[in-house]
């Protein structure tokens, strides 16, 4: 049995305030609905069961970069957006953080009366998951979240996150029911009930082999184990630092949104009328939809879209939010009505990026970038848990 990965955060006690979790959920559907809309449903599925993937789509969201906040900020911002659409996206969100992780097993028997989906069967993969990261493998770190994303095709993802109150750290587990595949012998098992696609039956007779996964996972000594995962280790440290990005593709996204000369590309991107700063975002934003796995390495990097609430590296800048918002949106309106130019002009920034990269020679000065940013952030409507950006000093002498 092999799950998708784990990530160990620092633990974090901070809270999202209500301005930047009401944009959270905003994205992360539009998010999705982009993925769903060029990659299908399923795609949602395998992109969450990617720790690198999720923490990058976290920071892209203004979450703090690094911290084991943005787990259940997260999944909170896409069960409260992404749901209310489920039975167009053919995505559906269960679970929570603490008494809502309790509610998973009634979610999923509702779930599964509206879709014919083996209610039984998705409780027991929801329990069996946690069990085997609560109890199976001794780490030190107990469950307090637990979040089960399935389809409408019978293919599930579980994010869940577990603390250590001795290192003060969380670890982040991540599954893939396309990753079980020791848990079954035949990938279209039979359900009784409405057939709408492949199904993973662990109540079926050849179930057993997942007992024994189980129970030789419990015997094996947890560091082995542990060395097996994709594993994503994030520093102590609260703010960015230099070290924690890939200078190369950070400096490519900047040298395209500020210094390339936007009638260069206009025409090939249909994004006329948008501000370097906001294409800065809309870039690292059409990244996360639309980039390779190997592009998450860094998620660091993705907290120069919308920065952090807690102002690392800089302060939210809430009118870019907004903008990056609005464009997706758009796009995704006009692509569902036939009219694609717009979502694929979104795509291909990724595409130009990539190609930039390739003869890029990182030449900005890091810190100056990131003074830059703040200096600038309350021109874009920044703002922090700790209030609203103010211009620096020189700028209010100017300004009086």
């Amino acid at each position: 049995m092999k799950r998708s990965g784990s990530a160990d955060l620092p633990l974090h006690y901070g809270y999202v305030p209500v301005w930047l979790a009401e944009r959270m959920a905003k994205l992360g559907l539009a998010v999705v609905e982009n993925i769903v809309l060029d990659y299908g449903k399923d795609e949602v599925l395998r992109r969450l069961s990617d720790p690198f993937w999720f923490q990058s789509l976290g920071a892209v969201m203004g979450m703090d970069w690094h911290s084991s906040g943005i787990t259940t900020s997260v999944m909170g911002a896409l069960k409260r957006s992404v749901n209310p659409h489920s039975k167009e996206l053919g995505i559906y969100i269960c679970g929570g953080k603490g008494k809502h992780s309790r509610q998973t097993p009634d979610e999923l028997m509702r779930i599964s009366e509206t879709t014919g989906l083996n209610g039984n069967y998705l409780v027991k993969c929801s329990k069996l998951s946690a069990k085997v990261d609560n109890t199976a493998i001794q780490d030190g770190f107990q469950l307090y979240t637990h979040n089960f994303i399935l389809s409408n095709s019978g293919k599930w993802a579980v994010v869940q996150q577990g603390m250590s109150a001795e290192s003060k750290t969380a670890r982040r587990y991540h599954w893939h029911s396309e990753q079980l595949t020791s848990f079954v012998d035949d990938p279209h098992t039979f359900i009784y009930g409405q057939n709408i696609g492949s199904i993973l039956n662990m109540a079926d007779k050849h179930a057993d082999p997942s007992r024994k996964g189980i129970m030789q996972i419990a015997g094996e000594n947890p560091e082995k184990m542990l060395k097996e995962i994709s594993k994503l280790t994030m520093p102590s440290h609260h703010d960015v630092r230099a070290k924690d990005v890939d200078l190369k593709r950070l400096g490519a996204v900047l040298w395209l949104a500020h210094e390339k000369q936007p009638e260069d590309f206009e025409g090939l991107l249909q994004l006329q009328g948008l501000g370097p700063r906001t294409l800065q975002s809309l870039v690292l934003v059409s990244e996360v939809i639309h980039g390779t796995p190997s592009r998450f390495k860094d998620p660091a990097r993705f907290s120069f879209a919308h920065g952090g609430k807690d102002g690392h590296p800089f302060p939210v800048p809430i009118k870019v939010y907004d903008e990056t918002i609005s464009v997706l949106q758009t796009a995704i309106h006009k692509a569902k009505l036939g009219f694609s130019e717009k979502n694929e002009a979104i795509k291909r920034l990724t595409q130009v990026v990539q190609r930039a990269e390739k003869d890029f020679t990182p030449n900005a000065n890091f810190d100056k970038v990131i003074e830059e940013e703040r200096d600038n952030s309350w021109k874009y409507g920044g703002r922090t848990v700790f209030g609203k950006a103010k211009p620096p000093m020189q700028q209010q002498l100017k300004l009086f």
